[in-house]
């Protein structure tokens, strides 16, 4: 269902959905500029449209951001690319491993490249780290960054002070790289 709200003086349009699953109100923009809001079975239209306005900066940063790409479609890649950085990522991810592990003296049970959605990587209680194929496509900096992150967690699981000291023990800049991560969106 197709409803408006007024948001910080502008007329904005978005569409109204309702899912016996949610269990919470959602909101997300997609990438033609449009406005979903998702709100639970029973709640009341009231409940999203506040909703909306106190997430009104993130709303409206969301549309201002795309109109600044104007009509570029997003990068699609092909199976082929896919395989190719998946490999890629896999000689890249073992070599700087075995490299960061000599030094820490930590060493991983298992590697896996996936498709995460979400992470650029992550270790599991079992030892074994996961790190996204798109790790190929970033710098050797960014890289370096995120291999020793995942690493360390081995020895800390978690981010305390501790962890963090060890990740500058090899990446002395890691705050900088941490925030040029930042930039760099998965999706």
């Amino acid at each position: 269902m197709r409803k408006s709200i007024k948001l910080q003086g502008q007329k904005l349009d978005y569409v109204l959905k309702t899912s016996r699953k949610a269990r919470r109100v959602r909101l997300t923009v997609c990438c033609d500029g449009v406005l979903v809001a998702t709100k639970p079975w029973g709640a009341a239209d009231g409940l999203v449209e506040n909703f909306i306005i106190r997430k009104a900066k993130w709303v409206l940063g969301k549309l201002d951001y795309l109109k600044q790409l104007g009509n570029k479609p997003p990068v699609r890649h092909s199976q082929a690319d896919l395989a190719n950085y998946k490999k890629e990522a896999e000689r890249l991810v073992e070599k700087r491993v075995v490299y960061f592990s000599q030094l820490y003296g930590f060493y991983p049970k298992k590697i896996f490249i996936k498709n995460q959605k979400t992470r650029w990587g992550s270790c599991s209680k079992k030892g074994n780290l996961n790190f996204n194929y798109k790790i190929a496509l970033l710098s050797k900096d960014v890289v370096d960054y995120i291999i020793v992150h995942e690493l360390c967690h081995l020895k800390e699981f978690n981010h305390s002070p501790q962890f963090w000291h060890l990740v500058a023990k090899t990446v002395p800049d890691f705050l900088l790289i941490k925030k040029e991560l930042q930039n760099h969106r998965l999706k």
